[in-house]
């Protein structure tokens, strides 16, 4: 399990990693973006700022690195950076299939990316992930599966999964919606020649939707590694978006809401690692500091206070503007 590595580490902010998605194309969710990353989203521009973030994640201990093939072109600067690190051979690469970027390096386009978990896609995208990471991917994901996705029962498409697991690829899924628990106890349950197929699962967890933490404590039983994404709800959990119980902790903290909302997921026992999805060097460092925040009882239960019911959060989260 490529994912050792990191048990290993000695730095405080090793179970916090990076993800891409942010930084890999030119339009998405996360709010105050236009801020972040200004007028200039050029492909050149997107390029520095990932190499820029990289460099400063590994500089302050980050070992695990997110992209996806729907990310635009994340796998593309994650493989560039890799080629010009290679002092950097201790990081752990993470990717997914089953999305399609469709958005042509706009921030408007009618649709962004294309769900299909089909095999067929697989196998393309698969190839095409190769091509750009060769043999520093470490982990191959499932991109958001949910209770209905055929990936939960394709069993021709396990067959090809526990081939790559069988060379060496570690083999995960990530979830989404509001029927997560329902995801995870499915894939828990994937198994070719009597063998669990997949070693981790990365799922939303937040201080707004915490509903698939039962589940994936559950996974975390079974031997999964399990990496969390979203932890900051898609910048709803940011200031100046922050609710104002949060906003308390954080200043009783003194330190800023991200970090306390990260630091609110880290402390999971399950957690085995929790990404930043900063878009700026600033928001980066901010965001690390949640290895070092210690939350009392008291400031936890008010926390756990801001939960939403599941389909209120998804339904809030679909209606975030592309920009």
């Amino acid at each position: 399990m490529p994912f050792a590595r990191l048990a290993s580490a000695t730095t405080p902010t090793c179970h916090l990693g990076l993800g891409l998605a942010a930084v890999g194309r030119p339009g998405y969710i996360n709010l105050g973006r236009d801020q972040d990353l200004g007028a200039d989203r050029s492909v050149e521009a997107l390029r520095a700022r990932t190499h820029e973030l990289l460099d400063a994640a590994y500089a302050q201990g980050v070992r695990y690195f997110d992209a996806a093939r729907s990310y635009g072109r994340s796998e593309e600067f994650l493989a560039g950076w890799l080629k010009a690190r290679p002092d950097a051979d201790d990081v752990v690469v993470g990717s997914k299939w089953g999305y399609t970027y469709t958005a042509d390096w706009t921030t408007d386009a009618e649709r962004h990316e294309v769900k299909d978990h089909g095999l067929a896609t697989y196998e393309r995208q698969r190839a095409e992930t190769a091509d750009l990471l060769g043999t520093r991917l470490d982990l191959y994901q499932i991109h958001s599966v949910t209770p209905d996705s055929p990936a939960l029962t394709d069993k021709e498409l396990h067959a090809r999964l526990a081939e790559s697991a069988a060379q060496g690829l570690t083999v995960g899924f990530s979830t989404s919606g509001p029927a997560q628990a329902d995801a995870i106890r499915a894939a828990l349950a994937v198994t070719v020649d009597g063998e669990p197929l997949f070693r981790t699962v990365q799922s939303t967890y937040n201080a707004l939707e915490p509903s698939a933490g039962p589940a994936l404590a559950e996974a975390h039983d079974a031997g999964l590694t399990v990496i969390v994404k979203e932890g900051m709800a898609n910048g709803r959990l940011a200031q100046p978006h922050a609710p104002d119980a949060l906003k308390a902790v954080a200043a009783e903290t003194s330190l800023g809401c991200d970090a306390v909302a990260l630091a609110l997921v880290l402390r999971q026992p399950w957690a085995g690692v929790v990404l930043s999805g900063a878009a700026t060097a600033g928001q980066l460092a901010s965001n690390l500091h949640a290895a070092v925040v210690d939350l009392d009882d008291d400031q936890v239960e008010r926390l756990s206070a801001l939960a939403e019911e599941p389909r209120a959060y998804w339904e809030k989260r679909a209606t975030l503007p592309w920009h």
